[in-house]
């Protein structure tokens, strides 16, 4: 166990440059994750399920006890994100699978290793995980609801199949978790702890499938836009969200916390729907979303860190990441 949890802390310290090291290996050598591709959904119910363990009564209370900046910030998050991606589209006259790609990410629910980031940036990782816990949970109706009124100008949306297929993918697997957790709460607080690792293992294969089956259209003349369009998705989102956090007067750990949650998406949701629902060319915005924003979250909670104005309360590191 103990090797395990340190081959799991190796691999969040080094974890943005081992996405991007396994998206060009499997650029390179395609074949590699071919057998992933039908298998992405289950590999994202893994990702979900361990964050299902991780949660207790206690986050369930909390977001109760102080409903008010958890439901602001996921609120923010769910039309910040879909309202730029639509924006960027009309901008860059992005089309049909592409432009569906772009919104679909944007409708996805935030990630989870904005709370890592959060963590990392001394920002309020309590609040972190609540906002991110609800929009996980509102997943279901909001990124099929948020798809038909933003993308359906683009691509057909399969709303009822969306619907279940989200519902089954997400809301079953957390539902589950918290059901173990709280059945055999001290086995699995020991298995916690490799949860990072596991977590991390599944979104590299899911990358390396994305990759794998769209490695001949992801550097095309139809892509091209792609990667400036996801950086400033991103990059816009986090600048919004603490533009909001500004509005309604959070203190800095707070507006750490909105700014990550905002701004980072859960792209491995993205690209599994991506891959089950539309062609494979609209699960590019979400492979090259995943390893973006771990760049950049990386660089804002470094320059954080180092440039707080606050001292942030202290709280619990998130176990999953993505």
């Amino acid at each position: 166990m103990a090797k395990l949890v340190a081959v799991g802390k190796w691999m969040s310290k080094w974890f943005t440059a081992l996405v991007v090291l396994w998206a060009a290996v499997n650029y390179l050598v395609p074949q590699m994750s071919a057998w992933v591709i039908p298998n992405t959904s289950y590999l994202l119910g893994i990702i979900l399920f361990g964050m299902g363990l991780t949660l207790t009564g206690a986050d369930f209370k909390r977001i109760a006890q102080h409903p008010v900046p958890v439901v602001l910030g996921t609120l923010a998050h769910y039309v910040i994100m879909p309202g730029l991606a639509f924006l960027l589209c009309l901008v860059f006259h992005l089309k049909g699978a592409t432009a569906a790609g772009v919104i679909l990410v944007g409708s996805c629910p935030s990630g989870t290793s904005s709370s890592v980031m959060a963590y990392l940036a001394g920002g309020d990782v309590a609040l972190d995980v609540s906002i991110e816990t609800l929009s996980t949970l509102l997943a279901p109706v909001a990124l099929p609801g948020l798809l038909l009124l933003l993308a359906n100008r683009y691509v057909e949306i399969p709303t009822a199949s969306l619907f279940l297929s989200t519902a089954r993918i997400v809301l079953i697997p957390i539902v589950l978790g918290v059901v173990v957790h709280t059945l055999f709460k001290k086995q699995v607080d020991r298995l916690t702890q490799v949860l990072p690792l596991v977590s991390q293992l599944a979104i590299l294969l899911i990358i390396g499938a994305v990759v794998s089956a769209n490695h001949a259209n992801i550097f095309t003349a139809a892509t091209a836009l792609v990667i400036p369009v996801v950086m400033l998705h991103n990059l816009a989102g986090y600048s919004l969200g603490l533009f909001f956090s500004y509005l309604i007067r959070l203190k800095e750990p707070q507006r750490k916390a909105i700014t990550f949650e905002v701004g980072m998406q859960d792209s491995s949701l993205g690209a599994t729907l991506a891959i089950k629902y539309f062609v494979p060319a609209a699960a590019i915005p979400s492979t090259i979303f995943s390893i973006w924003h771990n760049v950049s979250g990386s660089i804002l909670s470094s320059w954080w860190k180092n440039h707080s104005l606050e001292d942030a309360p202290t709280s619990q590191q998130s176990t999953v990441v993505n």
